[in-house]
Formats: structure tokens, sequence, C-alpha cells
């Protein structure tokens, strides 16, 4: 059993150095996209969740 866990972390640690990791800039500008885009989002399904919702006053 101890050496299934040592082969794994061994491979998980061969295949992590393969990884290419992202720059600081590409990071920070995923990262600004995700957040300006959920700002969006959120602002879009508030408007029309306000609509609805008063749309849904004035039937009933």
């Amino acid at each position: 059993m101890i050496g299934k866990v040592t082969k794994y972390l061994s491979d998980v640690h061969k295949e992590t150095k393969k990884v290419i990791w992202p720059t600081r800039n590409e990071l920070v500008e995923s990262s600004t996209v995700v957040v300006v885009l959920s700002l969006l989002m959120a602002t879009f399904v508030f408007i029309i969740d306000y609509l609805l919702n008063t749309i849904l006053k004035l039937i009933l």
C-alpha cells in the first residue's frame, strides 16, 4: 500500500513539472476578464429580475 502511494505521489510530481504555468500578466488578465464578465452577468440578471418582478406586480 505504501508503495502505491509513493508511486502515485512520484507520478504527480512528474506531471506537475510538465505543466506550463501562466505568467503573472496572463493570470492578471484572465482574472480581470472573469471578474468583469461576472459583474456584467450579475448586473444583467439583476435587471431582468427587477423588470420581471415589476411586470408581475403590475399584472397581479
